[in-house]
């Protein structure tokens, strides 16, 4: 896996207005809020609990006395044979406690193409929407045929059909290391693979996909996300950004606001310009990150990115979302 530094947003100074500009940005994050609310709406009425959760663990506050919680890792899972018998689960906690992120896990090139080749080969549902399903080879012509943009394209409970996915997933060394990360009480809570395609999109489809606006995850208290690219990512295939150091200190104003997406030039002044991290890889590069530093994937402009995520969290993790699946209006 290899990164680069990330520019800062371009110059906004040449917006006519200042009125004007803030009066779009309040409007931007009016609609990236609305377009949730009802997935946000469906976690409470599941979980009750998920409701304090989403108003306290945005706060430094909040997630440190949470963490006071977490139990201690008896290493009983250390010593198991793992696909990644060079990753010492140390090494990628301790680059986690300090940098919010491990860059260097790789699948086996096996495990790699038969997960491409079954991503490949599935229908996905694209924009979340389970009305519109295609292969990512016919990305373009469903376009075509609904008139509309396809932004992500998710295989949803499909992604445990593959057997190589389910190998990934209950590997141990991934378990080891969100144990040792998070605490004894760890324990998977995600699972998915999906296409993000080159395209024109909404800010709504953005937002709903996550992309190309720095963010945090509120999914759980405590979160690790790994990631694994099934293609070749380079820049122009939607590399994924993470900001170093973000995961552990937070500016005031982005803790007393409920919306967890900013804009890049607000990130980049108070983390510093050198924090983005870019990463870029061969397929089966992989990497490792609490979600709650400032991230984004950006959107791909010349070639479609299939991706893979294994998530762990300490909370029950929920029956409706264990592949990401938000509820649409």
């Amino acid at each position: 896996m290899h990164s680069s530094s990330v520019s800062p947003a371009g110059d906004l100074a040449s917006t006519p207005s200042s009125d004007l500009e803030e009066v779009a940005r309040k409007g931007g994050k009016l609609r990236r809020m609305a377009v949730r609310i009802p997935t946000y709406m469906a976690d409470i009425r599941e979980n009750p609990a998920w409701l304090p959760m989403f108003l306290l663990a945005r706060t430094i506050p909040g997630r440190r006395a949470h963490w006071l919680m977490a139990k201690k890792s008896n290493g009983a899972i250390e010593k198991l044979p793992s696909i990644f018998p060079d990753v010492d689960a140390e090494t990628a906690v301790n680059a986690l406690r300090r940098d919010g992120i491990f860059p260097d896990l790789r699948l086996p090139a096996d495990i790699t193409g038969e997960i491409s080749a079954f991503g490949h080969k599935t229908p996905c549902f694209g924009n979340f929407d389970r009305r519109i399903e295609f292969t990512a080879s016919d990305h373009r012509a469903t376009e075509d045929r609904l008139g509309r943009s396809i932004l992500s394209g998710h295989h949803f409970e499909r992604a445990l059909d593959c057997a190589a996915v389910r190998k990934v997933q209950r590997d141990p060394l991934l378990s080891e290391i969100a144990r040792r990360y998070l605490g004894a009480q760890a324990r998977l809570i995600t699972t998915r693979t999906w296409w993000s395609f080159p395209t024109r999109a909404s800010e709504a489809d953005r937002s709903l996909a996550s992309l190309d606006k720095y963010h945090f995850d509120l999914d759980d208290w405590r979160m690790l996300k790994f990631f694994f690219y099934l293609v070749d990512v380079d820049q122009g295939t939607g590399p994924h950004v993470f900001v170093r150091g973000s995961h552990n200190k937070r500016r005031m104003k982005h803790q007393l606001t409920l919306l967890v997406g900013h804009p890049a030039n607000e990130i980049i002044d108070y983390y510093g310009k050198d924090s983005p991290m870019t990463l870029i890889g061969k397929a089966g590069s992989g990497f490792v990150e609490d979600p709650f530093g400032f991230h984004m994937g950006t959107v791909a402009t010349e070639k479609p990115r299939l991706m893979m995520e294994i998530g762990f969290g300490v909370s029950k993790p929920s029956r409706r979302r264990f592949h990401g699946e938000p509820v649409l209006r």
